[in-house]
């Protein structure tokens, strides 16, 4: 099994743009009747290979997007993307949310379903192949995506970590 390295990103001069994923009104019953509150789940990226998601929680629509927002810029990632696609394909899982994602050709665009295409668009990809299977939950979908993009190498870091030549890594 292989370990992954967590690539941070610090949010200095970035220009990121939010997308929201989910809304959940959440009950929370009490002695004096119900109490009503908000989930949102966020996403945000510079569509240029940086993204991150964030869980807010309110009493308000507006505050839980805000939170979200802000819970999303602390976690942000890098991602390699190659001429708009991902370098290779990539199976992961998270609770009972699994999915493959898989490169594609040029003009094929971003074929992905709800969480997953928020994320995908959030980070820059502009062709990609992607299923879902399992459960549809978005917030175990974004979290799943994101392991998987994670787990991405392009192929310098292939070439640094077998310690060969770029000609090497694709001719074998």
């Amino acid at each position: 099994m292989s370990t992954t390295s967590i690539r941070r990103v610090r949010t200095t001069d970035l220009d990121l743009k939010d997308r929201l994923v989910s809304i959940q009104r959440v009950t929370k019953v009490t002695k004096g009747g119900r109490t009503f509150s908000f989930s949102a789940v966020v996403v945000v990226g510079n569509e240029d290979g940086i993204v991150g998601f964030g869980l807010g929680k309110a009493n308000e629509v507006t505050t839980a997007i805000a939170k979200g927002i802000e819970d999303a810029k602390k976690n942000l990632i890098k991602v390699p993307v190659l001429n708009g696609t991902i370098p290779h394909e990539q199976f992961s899982k998270y609770g009972g949310a699994k999915i493959f994602i898989k490169p594609a050709s040029g003009g094929t665009g971003v074929k992905a379903g709800g969480a997953m295409r928020a994320v995908l668009e959030s980070v820059g990809i502009t062709d990609v192949l992607a299923k879902s299977k399992g459960s549809s939950n978005p917030h175990n979908l974004v979290k799943a995506t994101f392991t998987a993009l994670l787990q991405l190498r392009d192929p310098y870091t292939v070439a640094q970590q077998r310690g060969i030549s770029m000609d090497k890594v694709f001719n074998g």
